[in-house]
């Protein structure tokens, strides 16, 4: 469906497409190219950024968006739950129901604790379902994880985070196998050998896939897992606030029932955030993918056990 505009442009393309042809255009410079990324790439808009007022990360110059929503009042403001009666009261509180959260419920379970995991939808109605492409490990004989890294960091202008980068690498084929012991029906050839195919910017094939729904084959199996092991998900039920111990670290959630509107105080040893990026909030107008490691409905401020 194109707009006007659009069509407009679109005349103006078909117009001069013969005077286009067999012309060289010129290179831009990387100083050309910087000001057409200043002037129309929203992550580079000066304008779209600010620097936070507030919180562990004061100074750091986030998207306006993001800021007003780290910033905004806590929505409940002047109507405090019960911390002294919590209905959850467990070793493990997970925040999100994708395959992160999913993932970490079940290690979380295998080493014995007692594990909620809480979702603002359902559990595994989340990006993990939507990713196609597949996922990189560097499982094959020629290659390795020293080599991921530095693919990963030349496709990232070397701007990435080393120490996350290094993790990711690291991971990667365990990661893989453990999703595969798990029963994920990765495409295989008939002996059973892994097929890999390049991704974006790799030197070695390393991206293991499942057709073209790889995102919602990990997430049957490990929603699959999460049940089988009764492990407990309790839906519809966004984490609206952190609670803070005596000591400042995170001791629970408040949730907010969305079908009965009522807030729930769960408690925990333990607290996983895995709610994904910040891709709903829409900077500048435009959708978002999840750089920023935000959750649209913000866990802002803390209530202490005790105040």
């Amino acid at each position: 469906m194109f707009t006007a505009g659009m069509r407009e442009l679109i005349k103006k393309v078909e117009a001069t497409r013969t005077q286009r042809l067999g012309v060289a255009f010129p290179r831009m410079s990387p100083e050309e190219k910087d000001e057409v990324l200043k002037a129309y790439h929203p992550d580079y808009r000066e304008s779209g950024f600010r620097a936070l007022s507030l919180g562990v990360n004061r100074g750091d110059k986030v998207p306006v968006e993001l800021a007003d929503l780290l910033e905004a009042n806590s929505r409940l403001a002047g109507q405090a739950p019960d911390l002294s009666r919590p209905a959850y009261d467990v070793d493990v509180l997970i925040i999100g129901g994708g395959g992160a959260g999913a993932a970490a419920a079940l290690e979380a379970t295998a080493r014995g604790a007692n594990v909620l995991i809480v979702t603002k939808l359902r559990l595994g109605d989340a990006n993990t379902v939507m990713a196609e492409g597949g996922i990189q490990g560097a499982d094959k004989p020629d290659d390795s994880p020293a080599l991921h890294y530095l693919d990963v960091m030349g496709g990232g202008h070397y701007t990435n985070k080393k120490e996350l980068a290094a993790a990711l690498v690291k991971d990667g084929p365990g990661a893989i196998k453990w999703l595969n012991d798990l029963g994920v029906m990765f495409d295989k050839e008939k002996d059973g050998t892994m097929v890999t195919t390049h991704g974006g910017g790799t030197s070695r094939k390393r991206m293991h896939a499942a057709a073209d729904y790889t995102g919602a084959e990990i997430m049957r199996v490990l929603r699959d897992e999460v049940q089988n092991r009764r492990i407990e998900a309790i839906d519809f039920s966004p984490a609206v606030e952190l609670i803070l111990d005596t000591d400042g670290k995170a001791a629970g959630a408040v949730l907010l029932n969305l079908e009965t509107q009522e807030y729930l105080v769960a408690r925990a040893k333990t607290v996983i955030l895995a709610t994904g990026g910040a891709g709903r909030l829409h900077y500048q107008g435009f959708p978002t993918s999840n750089h920023y490691g935000a959750t649209a409905d913000g866990l802002v401020l803390g209530y202490r056990v005790g105040a």
